[in-house]
């Protein structure tokens, strides 16, 4: 058997104590009896004072402990009393840990703090993309106008698109949980905004479920309105989303502030939110390309269309209703679902009944994703001049509809949506712009899309087996699909193109993507783009876009992308 130092020391103590109350001893012997006693009694005589003689050590035998010093004891009662104050130290401190304000810390998919009780939770989310751009223009043959301030065309010649490098998005934010039922979400994108409509901020919200399937949330947050637009821009399938949803949802700015509510269960899926868009305004000239001075500039506010004034702003009422029909595993099923809206332009005039600012513009680039300058583009649906003047067009409302589907097997996958968007205002006579898509993907690592039913939207990719130098491939998708948009109706005159897109999606794993698409476009018809003058500027009589009419364009585009 082992003892530790500490164990001996004390029994060494112990022993010590003893001895010196027990040096020396007084015998007694009964006279009748014979019998030693060590306490005095009738008939017992004092025989006297012995001491006890240790036996003589057999050499076998360990030699015997020396007796600890009184200095010693002294020592080893202080290191007793040290190590007690250390045991309760310890004790106290389990206590703390085990309380509900304690915390904890997770790295298995971000950062995230969550205190032990589960009343307090946040996690620091982020994404950087990083997009390149090809651009193969080919003007022989255009027969829209040339792109310039004077209507003189001589030695002019059409804006093309820049090829170059750019960040995408570059977001960070905050999002967690208190008092287990509310949670929140904050996040700013540093490549958004010019300070109108709350600059670079997407989501600012607080949401409270009521229950697992029902929340209502209020702040800033995404329109309910399309499979594409409702799946994070991390996870939809090409790098850029396609023309009608970046058109008639995306371009709009589809963060913004009002109030939603959500019910969700494993198959089906109802959201709805009444929603309006900070006093700001939009710049007409830079962000839509409408003057020969801005060329091709890259619009880094990703979007064409930032409504607001000085007066009222625009509000809207949305609806998207979803389900799964059909669902035989996680892997196998189908998605239906319809979206709708009404959304109310703001329109504000100056005091002698001139347009001063407001209105909705329609514009795409037809996928670019660095150069992102407008090709098909409605210009401002409500046009300068008097209010009341015949040539004046305004732009009242705008309802739009939705149908998506999207089916699953296995590592096959395919989705498609229509959306349509009907102006109605002086000016507009049945005017109906209408886009759709189709498109297949296909694993060849054998994954299957991930689908989340509380958003009813896709998920994040997660590899069967991480990429490594010894043999893990990561995920692989081949990609493909059609994409046609019309801006051309009842008094728009945006210009109508379909292209064809194709690409391969590599994910080394679950928080990196490298992306590849090549986009050829079939045909772009800019003839007849809107050609209202804009702001006073009555010498601008074309837009960039017409310059494109009939022209040959395949765009190569690249993503690089991490987020936790």
């Amino acid at each position: 058997m082992k003892f530790s130092k500490l164990t001996v020391a004390i029994a060494a103590t112990l022993g010590t104590s003893f001895a010196f109350d027990a040096t020396a001893m007084d015998l007694y012997v009964d006279t009748k009896t014979k019998q030693i006693f060590a306490e005095p009694g009738r008939g017992r005589v004092l025989m006297g004072a012995f001491e006890k003689v240790a036996e003589e050590p057999s050499p076998l035998s360990p030699p015997a402990a020396p007796l600890a010093t009184k200095a010693e004891v002294a020592a080893i009662r202080e290191e007793l009393d040290l190590k007690n104050n250390e045991i309760k130290a310890l004790s106290e401190f389990a206590a703390e840990a085990n309380g509900p304000e304690s915390a904890h810390v997770s790295l298995k998919d971000g950062i995230h703090f969550a205190t032990k009780d589960g009343n307090f939770s946040a996690g620091i989310n982020g994404r950087l993309q990083v997009d390149s751009q090809i651009n193969d223009q080919n003007f022989t043959g255009a027969q829209g106008g040339y792109y310039g301030t004077t209507t003189s065309t001589s030695g002019m010649q059409p804006a093309g698109l820049n090829d170059g490098v750019a960040l995408r998005r570059a977001r960070i934010g905050v999002e967690g949980t208190f008092f287990k039922k509310t949670d929140y979400k904050f996040e700013y994108d540093f490549t958004r905004g010019n300070g109108l409509n709350a600059g670079g901020v997407t989501d600012a919200y607080i949401r409270y479920n009521f229950s697992k399937p029902f929340s209502i949330k209020v702040g800033a947050f995404k329109e309910p309105f399309s499979l594409e637009e409702a799946t994070s821009n991390r996870y939809i399938t090409f790098i850029e989303r396609n023309m009608s949803v970046n058109t008639f949802v995306d371009n709009l700015n589809t963060y913004k502030l009002g109030i939603g509510a959500n019910y969700a269960t494993d198959r089906w899926q109802i959201g709805s939110s009444l929603q309006t868009e900070g006093v700001g305004g939009y710049n007409a000239y830079g962000d839509n390309k409408l003057t020969a001075s801005t060329g091709s500039a890259i619009n880094t506010n990703g979007g064409v269309n930032r409504n607001g004034g000085g007066g009222d702003t625009s509000w809207e009422v949305n609806t998207r209703l979803t389900g799964v029909p059909w669902m035989a595993s996680k892997t196998k099923f189908l998605h239906v679902g319809a979206s709708g809206s009404f959304i109310n332009i703001n329109n504000n005039y100056s005091s002698n009944g001139t347009y001063s600012n407001g209105g909705v513009i329609f514009a795409n680039g037809l996928g670019g994703n660095v150069d992102r300058s407008s090709i098909l583009n409605t210009g401002n649906l409500t046009s300068t001049g008097p209010q009341g003047s015949s040539t004046a067009r305004v732009a009242d409302n705008l309802t739009r509809f939705g149908a998506e589907s999207a089916v699953v097997y296995g590592p096959w996958s395919a989705q498609g949506e229509y959306i349509q968007t009907n102006v109605t205002g002086k000016g507009y006579n049945n005017a109906v712009l209408d886009g759709y898509y189709g498109y297949v993907t296909y694993f060849l690592t054998g994954e299957s899309r991930n689908y989340k039913s509380k958003t009813a939207a896709w998920d994040r990719i997660k590899p069967n087996r991480n990429f490594d130098m010894k043999g893990g491939l990561g995920a692989w998708e081949l990609i493909g699909g059609y994409d046609y948009m019309n801006l051309t109706s009842g008094g728009a005159l945006g210009g109508t193109a379909s292209t064809v897109k194709g690409g391969i999606n590599w994910f080394p794993h679950s928080h990196l993507r490298v992306s590849a698409n090549y986009i050829h476009a079939l045909d772009i018809n800019t003839a007849t783009q809107n050609t209202y003058a804009q702001g006073g500027n009555a010498a601008k009589t074309t837009t960039q876009g017409q310059a494109y009419n009939g022209a040959q364009l395949d765009m190569f585009e690249t993503r690089v992308q991490v987020d936790w």
